[in-house]
This record gives structure tokens, sequence and C-alpha cells, in this order.
């Protein structure tokens, strides 16, 4: 028989760490450093698709990227106007970059897809049809098909009208989030238009807090008399709404309730126009 062997202490430490040393993994490779356009254009996606303004040190944490360089290209990109620093030094787009995203989003090889759908709306609701974005406390109309009446509303293409009392700027107002909302309904200047524009902000809350329930931005001739028009939004894969479709006529043919009888329409309509813009080949 053989005479067990004595291990000593060295060895069965040994042994020990033997078996339960881990195993090391890899470490990952490092970010592999990108070129300034790269970095540029990486900082403008974040800008642009974040659900609140980044910070700086936000961008830097986000993109692996030093902070001294992140503040370097935030200043030449504020220089040049593509982004601009809030109140609290939080990163928002600035008119620059509002500009190049209105021009991708109405590029002319869009053109044609979206009269068509504008224009069998029109025909559908048998009243002028457009869309429009919000540009700071103003909504702009950037595209829009007239009825064949006779009697028409002169709203052209590239005219602003306020935020607080038209169907599609009432309806933006709702897809902000609460607390901002609130702040800038306090301090907007609420102007009378007519006998029916809303100037409480409480009462405006109200009634934009109803909208967001519906997603049906209304305008009961708040904005101009003799006018009512609704509005729906356009949203990107992600359910953001980044334009408005609307509908309007005068009180002489249609009033709110003939027009809010068009949503469908207008949704389905809201829906093609959603999946132009994010087919890459324009296919639909």
């Amino acid at each position: 028989m053989r005479a067990r062997r004595d291990t000593g202490p060295a060895e069965m430490a040994s042994s020990f760490f033997c078996r339960t040393a881990p195993v090391t993994q890899p470490s990952p490779p490092p970010r592999t450093k990108g070129s300034t356009v790269e970095r540029v254009l990486e900082i403008i996606e974040v800008v642009a698709e974040s659900p609140r303004p980044p910070t700086p040190a936000d961008i830097a944490f986000q993109l692996d990227i030093p902070k001294p360089t992140v503040h370097r290209l935030l200043q030449q990109l504020e220089a040049e106007g593509h982004v601009q620093l809030n109140m609290r030094g939080q990163v928002v787009p600035g008119e620059r970059m509002a500009t190049i995203a209105r021009g991708v989003l109405y590029a002319t090889r869009h053109k044609a897809l979206r009269q068509s759908i504008l224009r069998r709306l029109a025909a559908e609701v048998d009243e002028t049809c457009g869309i429009s974005l919000a540009d700071g406390v103003e909504m702009v109309y950037y595209d829009r098909v007239q009825s064949n009446w006779p009697l028409q509303i002169h709203l052209p293409t590239g005219s602003h009208s306020p935020v607080w009392c038209t169907a599609s700027g009432k309806l933006y107002l709702s897809t902000l989030p609460a607390a901002q909302r609130r702040r800038i309904i306090h301090n907007l200047p609420l102007q009378r238009m007519t006998h029916r524009t809303i100037t409480d902000p409480a009462a405006l809350e109200a009634a934009v807090q109803s909208i967001a329930k519906t997603e049906l931005g209304i305008d009961d001739e708040e904005f101009i008399a003799g006018m009512v028009a609704v509005s729906v939004p356009i949203k990107d894969a992600q359910g953001r709404s980044y334009a408005f479709l609307y509908a309007h006529a005068p009180t002489l043919r249609k009033n709110i309730d003939d027009l809010r009888a068009c949503e469908p329409a207008l949704r389905r309509a809201a829906g093609d126009l959603a999946q132009l813009i994010e087919s890459p080949d324009n296919d639909i």
C-alpha cells in the first residue's frame, strides 16, 4: 500500500488558486478614433435623436469622446448656427440644423408622391389640406393643396402661425413633456386673434391635455374668424410626431364637426406620408 503523501501549505494554496481563479476575458477593443467629420455627425445625431436635450458631458459619455474635444466641436457647431445651448447648458438644435432637417424632409425627390397624397386627401375631404412643422412657438406651413372651391383662405406655403390658437400648433404642444409645455404656455403672449381665442393659460393647458388624449388638434375659429381646422400627427418609426397634417375650411361650407368627421381620411394620409419619409427608396 502506498503511503499518503502529505501536502504542504504552499502546494495546497497553489492547488486552490488553480481551481478557483476566474478566466480572464479579453478586454473589448478600444473605440476607433474617427475623423472630425464623423465625430461632428455623431454629435448632430445625438442632439437630433435624444428624447431630452443632452449636456456636453452626456454627449462625451455616449460617444466615448474626450470632453475637451466635445466642447471644441460644440463651440464650432454653435458658431455656425447648427446647435445652441439652452439656459440649462443643454445642447439643442440650432436654426441651421432645423433648416437642413426640413430640407431633407421636403426634398424634391419626395415632392411628387407627397403632392399626390395631399391631392387625394384634398379631393376626399373637399377642402384645403397641408403639412406644417413646429418652429419655436410658431407653426410653419411647408406644403399644401387647395380645394377647388372659389372661396379660399389664403395661408400660403412658408407662412407662420401661432401655436396657441391653431389646430397643428395645439397638437404640437400636446406632444411636449408636461412640465416643458406648462412653462411654454405660461410664457406665451396668448394674443387674442378672434373672439374664440383661448387667452387663459390654465384653459389652454386643459384644452391641450384633451387634445393629447385624442391626438386630434382642433381650431374652432380661434385663429381666423370664419375658419375651422383639424390636424393629426405624422409620426416616425419610433412614434415621435415630426410634422402635422391639417385640413381647414370656411365656416360657410363646414363647421368643426364636419371636419372632425374627416379624421379617418386624415389619419390614412398621415400614415402614407410617414411611410414616404421612412422609405429609403420612396417606394410606397
